[in-house]
Protein backbone atom coordinates (compact mmCIF):
# COMPACT_ATOMS: atom_id res chain seq x y z
CA UNK A 1 0.00 0.00 0.00
CA UNK A 2 2.79 2.62 0.82
CA UNK A 3 4.28 1.86 -2.51
CA UNK A 4 0.72 2.23 -4.55
CA UNK A 5 0.29 5.51 -2.64
CA UNK A 6 4.12 6.83 -2.86
CA UNK A 7 3.41 6.57 -6.73
CA UNK A 8 0.37 8.35 -7.07
CA UNK A 9 1.52 10.86 -4.72
CA UNK A 10 4.19 11.72 -7.25
CA UNK A 11 2.30 11.04 -10.18
CA UNK A 12 -0.73 13.86 -8.44
CA UNK A 13 2.74 16.05 -7.96
CA UNK A 14 3.25 15.69 -11.29
CA UNK A 15 -0.06 16.42 -12.95
CA UNK A 16 -0.04 19.47 -10.32
CA UNK A 17 2.83 20.75 -11.77
CA UNK A 18 2.19 20.43 -15.47
CA UNK A 19 -1.32 22.11 -15.08
CA UNK A 20 -0.47 24.76 -13.04
CA UNK A 21 2.78 25.69 -15.22
CA UNK A 22 0.68 25.24 -18.00
CA UNK A 23 -2.05 27.80 -16.88
CA UNK A 24 0.46 29.99 -15.63
CA UNK A 25 2.07 30.36 -18.89
CA UNK A 26 -1.51 30.89 -20.27
CA UNK A 27 -1.88 34.13 -18.36
CA UNK A 28 1.71 35.70 -18.33
CA UNK A 29 0.72 38.41 -19.79
CA UNK A 30 -1.75 39.85 -17.17
CA UNK A 31 -0.22 42.15 -14.65
CA UNK A 32 -0.55 41.83 -11.04
CA UNK A 33 -3.88 41.14 -9.49
CA UNK A 34 -5.15 40.43 -12.83
CA UNK A 35 -3.02 37.51 -13.09
CA UNK A 36 -4.27 36.53 -10.00
CA UNK A 37 -8.46 36.60 -11.18
CA UNK A 38 -7.05 34.67 -14.17
CA UNK A 39 -5.61 31.86 -12.60
CA UNK A 40 -8.57 31.52 -9.93
CA UNK A 41 -10.76 31.46 -12.79
CA UNK A 42 -8.89 28.73 -14.97
CA UNK A 43 -10.11 25.15 -14.60
CA UNK A 44 -6.54 23.76 -15.78
CA UNK A 45 -4.74 25.99 -12.53
CA UNK A 46 -7.45 24.72 -10.09
CA UNK A 47 -7.70 21.33 -11.67
CA UNK A 48 -3.55 21.63 -10.58
CA UNK A 49 -4.50 22.78 -7.15
CA UNK A 50 -6.96 19.87 -6.56
CA UNK A 51 -3.90 17.45 -7.90
CA UNK A 52 -1.49 18.98 -5.57
CA UNK A 53 -3.84 18.38 -2.57
CA UNK A 54 -4.33 14.77 -3.85
CA UNK A 55 -0.72 14.45 -3.75
CA UNK A 56 -0.45 15.52 -0.24
CA UNK A 57 -3.24 12.86 0.72
CA UNK A 58 -1.29 10.28 -1.31
CA UNK A 59 1.79 10.69 0.38
CA UNK A 60 0.02 10.86 3.82
CA UNK A 61 -1.48 7.75 3.96
CA UNK A 62 2.27 6.08 2.09
CA UNK A 63 3.61 7.64 5.08
CA UNK A 64 1.12 6.42 7.77
CA UNK A 65 1.49 2.76 6.07
CA UNK A 66 5.01 2.20 5.51
CA UNK A 67 8.78 3.49 6.04
CA UNK A 68 10.11 6.99 5.66
CA UNK A 69 12.99 5.31 3.74
CA UNK A 70 10.93 3.73 1.15
CA UNK A 71 8.15 6.33 0.53
CA UNK A 72 10.61 9.64 0.31
CA UNK A 73 12.61 7.92 -2.17
CA UNK A 74 9.93 6.85 -4.33
CA UNK A 75 8.70 10.33 -4.88
CA UNK A 76 11.73 11.01 -7.39
CA UNK A 77 9.89 9.04 -9.64
CA UNK A 78 7.91 12.01 -10.04
CA UNK A 79 10.68 13.23 -12.57
CA UNK A 80 10.26 10.25 -14.64
CA UNK A 81 6.62 10.75 -14.74
CA UNK A 82 6.67 14.57 -15.60
CA UNK A 83 8.56 13.26 -18.69
CA UNK A 84 6.40 11.29 -19.60
CA UNK A 85 3.22 13.47 -18.97
CA UNK A 86 5.14 15.71 -20.98
CA UNK A 87 5.21 13.48 -23.90
CA UNK A 88 1.63 12.20 -23.68
CA UNK A 89 -0.31 15.49 -22.55
CA UNK A 90 1.72 17.98 -23.90
CA UNK A 91 3.44 16.20 -26.92
CA UNK A 92 6.43 17.99 -26.27
CA UNK A 93 9.68 16.37 -28.01
CA UNK A 94 11.69 14.38 -25.16
CA UNK A 95 14.93 13.63 -26.11
CA UNK A 96 16.60 10.44 -25.82
CA UNK A 97 19.48 11.54 -23.23
CA UNK A 98 16.22 12.94 -20.96
CA UNK A 99 14.99 8.70 -21.40
CA UNK A 100 18.30 7.48 -20.92
CA UNK A 101 18.81 9.69 -17.48
CA UNK A 102 14.62 8.91 -16.84
CA UNK A 103 15.73 4.75 -17.02
CA UNK A 104 18.92 5.16 -14.77
CA UNK A 105 16.75 6.31 -12.18
CA UNK A 106 14.34 4.02 -11.82
CA UNK A 107 16.98 0.98 -12.04
CA UNK A 108 18.95 2.91 -9.41
CA UNK A 109 15.70 3.09 -6.90
CA UNK A 110 14.55 -0.22 -7.79
CA UNK A 111 17.60 -1.75 -7.07
CA UNK A 112 18.17 0.27 -3.62
CA UNK A 113 14.73 -0.42 -2.27
CA UNK A 114 15.02 -4.22 -3.67
CA UNK A 115 18.50 -4.68 -2.26
CA UNK A 116 18.75 -2.29 0.68
CA UNK A 117 15.04 -3.71 2.02
CA UNK A 118 14.17 -0.81 3.89
CA UNK A 119 12.10 -2.23 7.27
CA UNK A 120 11.24 -1.85 11.03
CA UNK A 121 9.95 0.90 12.49
CA UNK A 122 8.53 2.48 15.16
CA UNK A 123 5.33 4.48 15.24
CA UNK A 124 6.00 7.00 18.39
CA UNK A 125 9.94 8.46 18.25
CA UNK A 126 11.40 9.17 21.74
CA UNK A 127 10.95 13.19 22.90
CA UNK A 128 14.74 13.72 23.25
CA UNK A 129 15.06 12.26 19.18
CA UNK A 130 12.42 14.52 18.00
CA UNK A 131 14.38 17.15 19.81
CA UNK A 132 17.57 15.87 18.26
CA UNK A 133 16.28 15.41 14.67
CA UNK A 134 14.67 18.77 14.57
CA UNK A 135 17.27 20.85 15.64
CA UNK A 136 19.44 18.96 13.58
CA UNK A 137 17.64 19.72 10.85
CA UNK A 138 16.68 23.09 11.37
CA UNK A 139 20.74 24.07 12.29
CA UNK A 140 22.15 22.80 9.10
CA UNK A 141 19.45 24.10 6.90
CA UNK A 142 19.78 27.69 8.09
CA UNK A 143 23.61 27.40 7.66
CA UNK A 144 23.03 26.42 4.33
CA UNK A 145 20.41 29.37 4.21
CA UNK A 146 23.15 31.62 5.68
CA UNK A 147 25.61 30.48 3.16
CA UNK A 148 23.34 31.31 -0.01
CA UNK A 149 23.10 34.54 0.51
CA UNK A 150 26.37 34.84 -1.11
CA UNK A 151 28.24 33.66 -4.18
CA UNK A 152 27.18 32.72 -8.18
CA UNK A 153 23.55 31.99 -8.84
CA UNK A 154 24.33 28.54 -9.57
CA UNK A 155 25.93 28.07 -5.77
CA UNK A 156 23.15 29.92 -4.15
CA UNK A 157 20.65 27.62 -6.24
CA UNK A 158 22.27 24.57 -4.88
CA UNK A 159 22.72 25.87 -0.93
CA UNK A 160 19.25 26.77 -1.08
CA UNK A 161 17.33 23.49 -2.37
CA UNK A 162 19.78 21.44 0.14
CA UNK A 163 18.17 23.79 2.94
CA UNK A 164 15.01 23.02 1.05
CA UNK A 165 15.94 19.19 0.76
CA UNK A 166 16.26 18.80 4.34
CA UNK A 167 13.09 20.50 5.81
CA UNK A 168 11.12 18.58 3.90
CA UNK A 169 12.65 15.37 4.82
CA UNK A 170 11.59 16.65 8.22
CA UNK A 171 8.19 17.29 7.15
CA UNK A 172 7.99 13.91 5.79
CA UNK A 173 8.38 12.52 9.73
CA UNK A 174 6.11 15.91 10.82
CA UNK A 175 3.12 14.19 8.15
CA UNK A 176 3.87 10.30 9.67
CA UNK A 177 3.02 11.86 13.16
CA UNK A 178 0.35 13.58 12.13
CA UNK A 179 -1.27 10.92 10.68
CA UNK A 180 -0.34 8.37 13.91
CA UNK A 181 -2.28 11.41 15.73
CA UNK A 182 -5.35 10.85 13.52
CA UNK A 183 -5.19 7.21 13.49
CA UNK A 184 -5.72 7.47 17.64
CA UNK A 185 -7.40 10.57 18.25
CA UNK A 186 -9.70 11.25 15.35
CA UNK A 187 -9.36 14.26 13.19
CA UNK A 188 -10.48 16.94 15.72
CA UNK A 189 -7.81 15.22 18.34
CA UNK A 190 -5.02 16.02 15.69
CA UNK A 191 -5.22 19.84 16.59
CA UNK A 192 -4.44 19.21 20.41
CA UNK A 193 -1.04 17.48 19.35
CA UNK A 194 1.99 19.47 18.52
CA UNK A 195 2.21 17.31 15.00
CA UNK A 196 0.14 19.04 12.51
CA UNK A 197 1.64 22.40 13.38
CA UNK A 198 4.88 21.34 12.80
CA UNK A 199 3.64 20.22 9.45
CA UNK A 200 2.28 23.60 8.73
CA UNK A 201 5.93 25.08 9.69
CA UNK A 202 8.12 22.96 7.95
CA UNK A 203 5.86 23.26 4.96
CA UNK A 204 5.68 26.60 4.93
CA UNK A 205 9.70 27.01 5.34
CA UNK A 206 10.11 24.57 2.50
CA UNK A 207 8.38 26.61 0.18
CA UNK A 208 9.57 29.57 1.09
CA UNK A 209 13.20 28.01 0.63
CA UNK A 210 12.07 26.45 -2.90
CA UNK A 211 10.96 29.63 -4.32
CA UNK A 212 14.05 31.33 -3.21
CA UNK A 213 16.62 28.49 -4.90
CA UNK A 214 14.03 28.87 -8.32
CA UNK A 215 14.70 33.13 -7.95
CA UNK A 216 18.34 33.27 -7.46
CA UNK A 217 19.23 30.32 -10.11
CA UNK A 218 18.62 27.85 -12.07
CA UNK A 219 15.66 25.45 -12.43
CA UNK A 220 18.46 22.29 -13.83
CA UNK A 221 20.44 23.04 -10.41
CA UNK A 222 17.31 23.48 -7.57
CA UNK A 223 15.47 20.97 -8.99
CA UNK A 224 18.26 17.66 -8.73
CA UNK A 225 19.70 19.27 -5.80
CA UNK A 226 16.68 18.80 -3.89
CA UNK A 227 15.40 15.66 -5.62
CA UNK A 228 19.02 14.15 -4.30
CA UNK A 229 19.32 15.40 -0.67
CA UNK A 230 15.56 15.03 0.23
CA UNK A 231 15.81 10.96 0.16
CA UNK A 232 19.13 11.10 2.24
CA UNK A 233 17.79 13.71 4.32
CA UNK A 234 14.95 11.46 4.89
CA UNK A 235 16.59 8.26 5.42
CA UNK A 236 18.39 9.75 7.87
CA UNK A 237 15.66 11.03 9.50
CA UNK A 238 13.80 7.70 9.30
CA UNK A 239 16.49 5.58 10.70
CA UNK A 240 17.02 8.12 13.99
CA UNK A 241 13.26 9.01 14.33
CA UNK A 242 11.55 5.70 13.55
CA UNK A 243 14.11 2.99 13.95
CA UNK A 244 14.00 1.70 10.43
CA UNK A 245 16.98 -0.54 9.22
CA UNK A 246 18.11 -2.06 5.98
CA UNK A 247 19.73 -5.11 5.47
CA UNK A 248 22.62 -6.18 7.41
CA UNK A 249 24.24 -8.19 4.25
CA UNK A 250 27.57 -6.03 4.18
CA UNK A 251 27.65 -6.91 0.31
CA UNK A 252 23.91 -6.69 -0.37
CA UNK A 253 24.08 -3.01 0.96
CA UNK A 254 27.00 -2.13 -0.79
CA UNK A 255 24.70 -2.87 -3.93
CA UNK A 256 21.61 -1.00 -2.45
CA UNK A 257 24.02 1.97 -1.80
CA UNK A 258 25.60 2.02 -5.25
CA UNK A 259 21.68 1.74 -6.54
CA UNK A 260 21.14 5.16 -4.94
CA UNK A 261 24.18 6.77 -6.39
CA UNK A 262 23.15 5.42 -9.83
CA UNK A 263 19.52 6.82 -8.85
CA UNK A 264 21.17 9.99 -8.04
CA UNK A 265 23.66 10.26 -11.22
CA UNK A 266 20.10 9.49 -13.58
CA UNK A 267 18.08 12.38 -11.85
CA UNK A 268 21.16 14.72 -12.42
CA UNK A 269 20.84 13.41 -16.21
CA UNK A 270 17.18 13.73 -17.01
CA UNK A 271 16.78 17.41 -15.58
CA UNK A 272 20.15 18.25 -17.71
CA UNK A 273 18.62 17.17 -20.42
CA UNK A 274 14.60 17.61 -20.34
CA UNK A 275 12.96 20.43 -22.57
CA UNK A 276 13.53 23.56 -20.98
CA UNK A 277 10.49 24.84 -21.58
CA UNK A 278 7.07 23.76 -20.83
CA UNK A 279 5.33 24.90 -23.93
CA UNK A 280 1.41 23.11 -24.20
CA UNK A 281 -0.55 21.52 -27.16
CA UNK A 282 -3.35 20.72 -25.60
CA UNK A 283 -6.02 20.14 -28.62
Amino acid sequence: MAVVFAVLAALANGVAVIAQHVASTAGMLRPGWRMVFFLVRSPLWLFGMAAQAGAFVFQAIALHNGQVSIVQPLLVTELVLVLVLRRIWLRQSVALAAWNGAVLTSAGLAVFLVAGEPRGGRQVPAGHHWIAAIAAATILAAVLTIAARRGSPSRRAALYAGANGIIWALEAAFIKATTDTIAQSGVAGMFLRWPVYATVAAGAAGFLLLQQALHVGPLRISQPVTVIVNPIASIAVSVWLFDEYFTSNAVVLAAAAAGFAVMCVGVVYLTQHAPATVEADIG
